[in-house]
């Protein structure tokens, strides 16, 4: 009996509900051909198999609310290009309200920083943010680590990961990392152009992408479309007074900042922006052609002329939207790999 055989056995045994298909098709983590190298460091937390599929069981578990009810999937839902499609906010524990739209989890490995504000540094410790969120899960460690221990599958399924059935919190976090490091969406039109795959854009996508790089790459650069900066981009306050990574910092220069998003699967994420107040793309380029509010921070760059508000016809925010379009990558939102066990 070889390995593999035997991991299927180990982690059925556990209790884990997957198909050998997916453990069959598991490669590890690979760096897209386009894209830079990753930065999470897997030299402290070295994907295997049996990490990932108890990430991936975590990631879908309830018991990590209060009352059991609210899993990471429930706010990240694969479909969606693992958001919260078709909430402007969060919908968390009770069904309280958050402040902020649930971003998508997708090529978290390249990532320096997380949330809108950028309030964590190590993707390690970015789970405990939302358990102990009084309107997302509102359970604390201590009580997630008991419920685990006391699950019938979970020691087991500690022991084959990790040597042993120690169920704590670092465990618990490096285990949801491995499922997370793992949501790479890469096989887009537009991947498939830029590693020269046979696929050419048409004619309104190249244009669109012109537009794109002009107006919107020096944010939004490739091939994550991050910069991973925070900038103001002129929404104003908002109904909720979200001053963003002042929250963080304490600095006065940073008020109403908020990380700059990636961009792919847009077709899948809406609604946009940190507070999702826009519905459709067409108006988020409404917003940066004519409704750019003037405010103390606002990025530099959303003044090209010294005004507010970026010089784009109507027929060329339709070009970038298609353009945009490109970055939709179904594989990633279809992929049994990230799928609810």
């Amino acid at each position: 009996m070889n390995k593999k055989q035997l991991l299927v056995i180990a982690l059925a045994a556990g209790g884990l509900a997957f198909s050998k298909q997916v453990i069959d098709s598991f490669t590890g983590f690979k760096k897209p051909g386009n894209f830079p190298d990753a930065i999470y460091h897997f030299k402290t937390n070295a994907i295997t198999e049996a990490k990932f599929e108890l990430g991936r069981k975590l990631f879908y578990e309830p018991r990590f609310s209060r009352d059991n009810t609210v899993s990471c999937g429930t706010c990240h839902i694969q479909s969606a290009a693992f958001t919260h499609h078709g909430h402007d906010v969060s919908h968390g524990i009770d069904d309280r309200l958050g402040k902020r739209n649930s971003p998508p989890i997708m090529n978290l490995a390249w990532g320096k920083t997380f949330f809108w504000d950028g309030g964590v540094f190590d993707l390690d410790l970015q789970p405990i943010v939302p358990i102990t969120n009084p309107v997302e899960m509102d359970e604390t460690m201590d009580n997630v680590l008991n419920k685990l221990r006391n699950h019938r599958d979970y020691p087991g399924l500690f022991k084959q990961a990790f040597g042993s059935a120690v169920i704590n919190a670092e465990r618990v976090m490096k285990a949801l990392s491995q499922f997370m490091v793992m949501l790479v969406s890469a096989n887009s039109k537009y991947d498939s152009v830029m590693r020269k795959q046979g696929v050419r854009f048409t004619a309104a996508e190249q244009q669109g992408y012109a537009l794109f790089k002009t107006h919107c790459g020096s944010c939004h650069k490739e091939p994550l479309f991050t910069d991973e900066s925070f900038r103001d981009n002129g929404i104003g306050a908002g109904p909720n007074n979200d001053e963003g990574r002042y929250l963080v910092t304490l600095n006065d220069t940073d008020k109403y900042k908020f990380k700059v998003p990636g961009l792919r699967n847009l077709s899948y994420t809406a609604p946009y922006m940190h507070d999702g107040r826009f519905i459709t793309l067409r108006a988020v380029l409404e917003h940066y052609t004519s409704h750019i509010k003037n405010t103390p921070n606002l990025d530099p760059l959303l003044k090209p002329t010294g005004a507010p508000g970026l010089k784009l016809t109507a027929a060329e925010q339709s070009n970038i939207i298609t353009f945009l379009l490109t970055l939709n990558d179904k594989d990633f939102i279809t992929d049994k790999r990230f799928s609810e066990p």
